[in-house]
């Protein structure tokens, strides 16, 4: 059995194929129940954000869990098998763990360093658990994950200075306009993302923040705190006509402004530009929308860029955050392989210490003459034999497991102790 990873990021793929590939939040239990059901796949967690589509599986064969993998994404995301297959990266087992523990460092992100993904992995992993589709493999596995990127975090500097996705896009901004201060901004979408927005906005200089949203509630409940205003999502032609800055990140599952809804108001502006920040995967605006005069539409293909030229900045604490993966993975190799044959070889001790005390009652007439102390020898006596006994095998068992010797051993315990 493998723990693997199946899926596309930013890295493999172009942004047009990310977006049609994400699973929105809402339909993540049915995607998990989906994979829980699959022949080859025990276990599974699924990482969809804007830089990345990843399924965690413990499988029972890996070829098989591979196949049922690439089969669900295909169900779920209606995207041909033909358009992504050739796309898709998959590691397995020690490959596997470190892949997850760079994401939750925020090596792999566009944004290196990024905070906001490890909340996303406990996310994730907690609406497996809820679903019920994860285990005693990927729950110690996705524990493991959280506890690296808090130690890198603490440990290095990888997360100083621009640390989210949400900071890149209103720093970005701020470089194409030679400035926030004085402008007016509207933020569509009230999660985690749009609040990462409005933050990074708050206290910035800008004259006014608008914050829209599809609940109400929440729109209110965000600009309250923010010291924004709160404004309707069916009102946002009216605003656009206003404002000089529109930064959107929604989950929504299509555009929410179509090349035409902006049309309409280009001619309102009076010849001022807009800037619009789209970091929705999938895309909130139409990007025929960036062919409009007086419109400048930036998405997550720019901000990687964006943060790419910041990368040189932070490349010496890559390696030291790469140094801690390393040992963290040697960590978890070395508890997931304890684990692994710790059963088994509990399961071994029962069996030979069954045999053993009913030797010893078969025997209890013919040791009847005996007196305390040489029952205690005898006793004595034949537990040191079992143990003797026991020793070489559980070592050997031991220091082979995680490998196909440790496996054949394992089986060959199995089937000549019935265990």
């Amino acid at each position: 059995m493998s723990v693997v990873v199946v899926g596309l990021n930013h890295r493999t793929v172009p942004l047009e194929l990310l977006e049609r590939m994400t699973v929105p939040a809402s339909r993540l239990p049915k995607t998990l129940a989906d994979l829980a059901a699959r022949e080859n796949v025990t276990e599974a967690v699924v990482l969809s954000t804007c830089n990345r589509i990843e399924v965690y599986a413990y499988c029972e064969k890996f070829h098989g869990g591979y196949q049922d993998i690439r089969e669900s994404l295909e169900d779920v995301s209606h995207v041909p098998p033909e358009e992504f297959s050739d796309h898709l990266t998959c590691l397995y087992d020690g490959d596997a763990a470190r892949h997850l523990f760079a994401v939750a460092s925020g090596l792999d992100s566009a944004v290196i360093g990024e905070h906001e993904i490890l909340g996303q992995v406990r996310s994730s992993w907690e609406t497996a658990a809820a679903e019920g589709s994860v285990g005693p493999v990927l729950n110690p596995l996705f524990r493991h994950a959280l506890e690296v990127g808090k130690r890198v975090r603490t440990e290095t500097a990888i997360s100083r200075n621009i640390t989210s996705v949400s900071q890149a896009a209103v720093a970005m901004a701020d470089e194409r306009l030679g400035g926030l201060a004085g402008r007016r901004v509207l933020v569509v979408g009230a999660g985690e993302m749009g609040e990462g927005l409005a933050r990074a906005l708050h206290g910035g200089g800008v004259t006014e923040i608008l914050v829209a949203n599809r609940t109400w509630e929440r729109a209110e409940d965000m600009a309250t705190r923010l010291n924004g205003t709160a404004v309707r999502l069916d009102e946002l032609p009216r605003h656009l006509a206003e404002v000089d800055v529109l930064l959107t990140s929604t989950g929504a599952s299509s555009v929410i402004l179509e090349h035409g809804d902006l049309a309409s108001v280009v001619g309102k502006r009076n010849g001022r530009n807009l800037l619009i920040v789209d970091i929705a995967v999938p895309r909130d605006v139409d990007p025929a929308a960036s062919e409009l005069d007086g419109v400048t539409l930036l998405d997550m293909d720019d901000l990687r860029a964006f943060a790419e030229v910041a990368l040189a900045e932070r490349r010496r604490e890559i390696t030291a955050v790469q140094a801690i993966v390393d040992a963290e993975l040697d960590r978890y190799v070395d508890e997931s392989t304890a684990r692994s044959v710790a059963p088994l070889v509990a399961a071994l001790r029962v069996r030979a210490e069954e045999v053993r005390s009913g030797e010893l009652d078969r025997l209890s007439g013919r040791l009847g003459e005996l007196d305390d102390r040489q029952r205690e020898v005898v006793e004595a006596l034949a537990a040191g034999i079992v143990g003797k006994l026991l020793h070489e095998p559980t070592v050997r068992l031991k220091d082979a497991a995680g490998t196909a010797r440790g496996e054949r051993l394992a089986e060959a315990l199995r089937d000549l102790y019935d265990l």
